[in-house]
């Protein structure tokens, strides 16, 4: 029987439900706890997490991946609390954002250190907490080019991911060739790739979607909400129409919607700064689901970009 990483512990696939695959608890960048003017006590955190948790479960929601990488925010005793307290299963995940949000001990580290860092936290767990990661995150650095130290990350997240079996889910996919050379030299079936926010404001004209699903790698569309119609958009937005085209036109393509996951991105929580008022991981159930049935797409198309994909991405292949 296939499983997943949680961090209550592992459970069969086919209990994870519609899966919000690439959202956060909460995000910030190293340091930011640091910093009073965002500091929230653990009571505040919880008054805002633990409602956005329970309407996702409410409306239908199983799983929820928190993106957050190493050195972000990422709280694992937090997570297992919040998984007990809604019901909601969360997976964790290993890895960095980017190689400018590793911290110099870890940017200084050579690849068999990442790698093997990687699998002790997938399979034995993170910290003590006895929670274990179930994705490898990656990413390109600021610039949209990968860097000498994200090339490392991949490297040791494509190792880790023979090792172990779990998924990489990259921050952005800009860049894509150096990334599927580095996978390909390590032989990792580029299936074990979601490649994320293919669909963000600033790259997606940048971004070679439709070649990456060509060379086999899975396709985030993981930004819904993050709309230029907000009342204070980020500079990533996108008018809501305009990415809902763009998602329409590469899941026409034979085949695609078998290569495609979505999701919101959304902070429970942030740290460090104030977040994006008016977008939750309910974006999905509240707007994004409702678009896609007036689109024209059926139960079976919806079931297979939230349920069916999200479940065959995450399941461990070893």
């Amino acid at each position: 029987m296939s499983r997943v990483n949680t961090v209550l512990g592992p459970i069969p696939t086919e209990e994870l439900g519609l899966v919000a695959v690439h959202e956060h608890i909460g995000y910030g960048m190293p340091g930011s706890e640091l910093d009073t003017t965002w500091w929230k006590t653990p009571e505040q955190r919880y008054a805002e997490t633990v409602p956005k948790l329970r309407r996702f479960h409410e409306y239908g929601g199983g799983t929820f991946v928190d993106a957050t990488g190493i050195c972000n925010g990422r709280d694992v005793d937090y997570y297992r609390s919040l998984s007990a307290k809604t019901g909601v299963h969360i997976v964790a995940s290993t890895g960095f954002v980017g190689g400018d949000t590793a911290l110099p001990f870890f940017a200084r580290a050579s690849v068999e250190y990442l790698a093997e860092h990687f699998v002790h936290e997938i399979t034995v767990g993170i910290g003590d907490t006895g929670g274990r990661a179930g994705i490898i995150k990656v990413g390109v650095s600021r610039g949209g080019r990968m860097t000498d130290l994200d090339k490392r990350i991949y490297r040791a997240a494509a190792r880790a991911a023979l090792t172990t079996g779990v998924g990489i889910l990259t921050h952005l996919a800009v860049d894509a060739e150096n990334a599927i050379a580095i996978f390909n030299e390590e032989g990792l079936p580029l299936d074990r790739v979601l490649f994320g926010h293919v669909d963000d404001g600033v790259n997606a004209d940048k971004t070679r979607d439709t070649w990456i699903a060509d060379q086999g790698g899975r396709i985030g569309f993981d930004t819904f909400g993050y709309e230029t119609e907000l009342p204070d958009p980020p500079f990533w937005a996108r008018p809501r129409k305009e990415r809902l085209d763009h998602f329409l036109r590469f899941i026409s393509g034979e085949g695609r919607i078998r290569q495609v996951l979505a999701s919101a991105d959304a902070n429970c929580s942030p740290l460090g700064w104030p977040g994006v008022r008016g977008h939750t991981v309910n974006y999905l159930f509240e707007d994004l689901i409702p678009d896609l049935r007036a689109a024209g797409l059926d139960e079976a198309a919806i079931k297979t970009i939230f349920v069916d994909n999200p479940a065959d991405f995450l399941s461990i292949k070893n």
